[in-house]
């Protein structure tokens, strides 16, 4: 079994990464991306704050982009405290980590995405996660640290065990493979006048690229979308 890979985007402090560090590694998860660190990679004051952890910090994997640490990912969970206007499952930390543990069982890649201390994660960032992770805190003072929130989510994780004979879910699409259908979609949409008035055009690509990860598409539904889109355009020719 495949355990989830944590993905920290932006992160603004070596210590917080040090530390998201060690909390993985309380729980036996040793596989964090790194997207874009304020201060560069590798960082010293990572390596400091992560204590026995080392060792995952020296397998890290440095990425320049979201899109590119969760290309090879079947199903993307988005840590988040604040309302977002995206209509996506939201899930608690309990439920996501229970179907994380099941997907992974089932052999497929599954990422947590965590966002930058200061304002968390963009709508961008969101938009390309298939559900929302939501921790049920104070409303007055919901900010949680980087390493608390992977650690939450860690000991999720290493709690659940599959129940025996539960069968596995169908093979969902990669990042990977909704990102080219998102891309797909959109070329075709665009040249079709499809983003009007052009001052909504942004707006309107946000509300499609979010829509790809929540519909949950298998393999072979991407497939057939693609197909029909290309049938559609044989038929106007």
């Amino acid at each position: 079994m495949m355990d989830p890979v944590f993905v920290l985007v932006r992160p603004q402090m070596g210590e917080n990464i040090g530390a998201a560090a060690r909390a993985m590694w309380n729980f036996g998860l040793d596989r964090m991306r790194i997207v874009s660190p304020r201060d560069g990679w590798p960082n010293p004051r990572a390596a400091a704050l992560a204590s026995g952890a080392g060792r995952l910090l020296d397998n890290a994997v440095l990425c320049d982009s979201l899109a590119e640490a969760v290309a090879d990912c079947r199903t993307v969970y988005a840590t988040t405290a604040r309302p977002r206007g995206l209509t996506k499952p939201v899930l608690t930390p309990e439920e996501a980590m229970a179907d994380a543990r099941r997907r992974a069982a089932a052999g497929q890649k599954v990422a947590v995405l965590f966002g930058p201390e200061r304002s968390g994660l963009e709508n961008e960032d969101v938009a390309r996660a298939s559900a929302i992770i939501t921790v049920p805190v104070n409303p007055e003072f919901f900010s949680l640290n980087l390493a608390q929130c992977v650690l939450l989510m860690a000991y999720e994780y290493g709690r659940h065990e599959l129940p025996r004979g539960e069968e596995a879910p169908a093979e969902p699409a990669s990042a990977l493979e909704l990102e080219k259908l998102g891309d797909h979609w959109e070329e075709r949409l665009d040249e079709a006048g499809f983003f009007f008035p052009a001052e909504k055009a942004s707006g309107m690509k946000l509300v499609l690229r979010n829509m790809w990860p929540r519909l949950m598409l298998t393999r072979s539904d991407v497939q057939m979308l693609h197909g029909a889109l290309r049938q559609l355009l044989r038929g106007k020719s």
